[in-house]
């Protein structure tokens, strides 16, 4: 998949989570979630259905808004 808003969306959620100190393996343990699923995120590969996108959120302790607001000042 080749999305600037997912690539864009995926740096946002990098940096929040580096910003929370985790690694992608300790964030992906956090969440629940695969190591290698949650990397795809971040590199924007990966089309993410609601559900993911509040469970990243709440990962990250931040506003899905904000983390949207964040990937749209990338730009």
């Amino acid at each position: 998949m080749d999305s600037p808003l997912l690539a864009r969306l995926g740096q946002a959620f990098r940096k929040r989570r580096e910003a929370l100190g985790f690694s992608q393996e300790s964030f992906a343990d956090h969440i629940g979630m695969h190591r290698t699923y949650y990397s795809a995120i971040e590199r924007g590969e990966k089309n993410l259905q609601i559900d993911t996108l509040q469970r990243l959120s709440v990962g990250l302790e931040t506003p899905l808004w904000q983390c949207f607001k964040e990937a749209e000042a990338g730009k």
